[in-house]
């Protein structure tokens, strides 16, 4: 399992954004502050934003390396993801794909 940095991920004032360096690509990854509204149940402050990714570390590369595939971003081009990129990385199950909730309507007499 790789180590995990404590400064994995900084705080763009200039963009408004979490930034962090995706391990293999060589250029950074960001997100938007307002993409974490989305997340978090509060505000999404900086301090939140930052606690989130520390939390969830994997999730934020696993974003961050499909769409570095699904686009075939060179090696140095920056990028950014998105709650909705997040979301998808949360919730793979890489021996099925996504998961998906399904409910289940009742039937009436």
């Amino acid at each position: 399992m790789p180590d995990k940095r404590k400064d994995a991920a900084e705080w763009s004032d200039e963009l408004d954004a979490l930034r962090f360096s995706v391990p293999g690509h060589g250029a950074p990854c960001a997100m938007h502050r307002l993409a974490f509204k989305a997340l978090l149940a509060a505000e999404p402050l900086k301090e939140a934003c930052l606690a989130f990714f520390a939390a969830n570390e994997q999730a934020f590369f696993t974003a961050a390396a499909t769409k570095i595939t699904r686009l075939s971003l060179p090696a140095d081009r920056s990028l950014h993801i998105n709650s909705r990129d997040l979301r998808r990385a949360m919730t793979v199950d890489h021996a099925e794909g996504p998961l998906r909730a399904c409910r289940v309507l009742g039937r009436r007499p």
